[in-house]
């Protein structure tokens, strides 16, 4: 059986979304016959290369919260990972930028069959280190840490192979009805947007399992 989960790799929802599926398939009493292929999706492809911005600063911007608002919504999303362990899970003071590079590095990770150390590593790396995900020096570092050569990752992420993978990632989900993430799919038949609680995905895990 096979789970599809489009994701952003700067996304709070995102992470707490695998966390949750994660979860869901420990339980899962056939989970060495499913196969999870992570899938890419940029929630701002537009977001120019090169640079950043405070995440506080873009929501106020980009949506008008108030500062108020911002600290609400800071709150709930730590509040829910820390309640499933996720400790720390830094989403306040983060910055923001274009997340196209670290998305071909994670495509570059797969080809090697390190496709879930990396997006596990790239995730914490952001929400709970607030190391830098946006630049070529900060990602051929974490890809060391997973056991990717530097100078293959270096080369692979200067050479821009992987632009059309990470593309077109995005508009299958697209093509799928997704407008946001993370956006699940189980077996080509049953999608799930959003992070949904683990009781979902276990149920969905299940109903996918005895319609085979």
């Amino acid at each position: 059986m096979k789970i599809e989960i489009w994701s952003d790799i700067i996304c709070p929802w995102c992470g707490i979304g695998q966390h949750r599926l994660d979860t869901a398939l420990a339980a899962f009493e056939h989970r060495a016959e499913v196969q999870v292929v992570h899938r890419s999706f940029q929630l701002d492809p537009s977001f120019p290369m090169g640079t950043t911005q405070p995440v506080s600063e873009l929501l106020r911007s980009k949506y008008g919260m108030t500062e108020a608002q911002l600290a609400a919504s800071t709150h709930r999303i730590t509040a829910l990972a820390a309640a499933e362990g996720m400790v720390p899970y830094k989403v306040g003071e983060n910055s923001v930028g274009n997340t196209r590079m670290a998305h071909e590095l994670l495509a570059f990770a797969a080809e090697q069959g390190l496709e879930d150390a990396a997006w596990k590593r790239l995730y914490r790396a952001y929400f709970g280190e607030g190391r830098s995900v946006f630049d070529l020096d900060a990602l051929v570092a974490l890809a060391a840490e997973i056991g990717l050569d530097p100078g293959a990752t270096r080369e692979a992420l200067t050479s821009g192979r992987y632009i059309a993978k990470v593309e077109a990632d995005g508009r299958g989900a697209r093509a799928l009805g997704a407008t946001g993430v993370p956006f699940v799919v189980v077996d080509g038949r049953y999608g799930i947007a959003g992070a949904q609680p683990v009781a979902v995905f276990k149920d969905a895990l299940q109903q996918a399992w005895r319609d085979r």
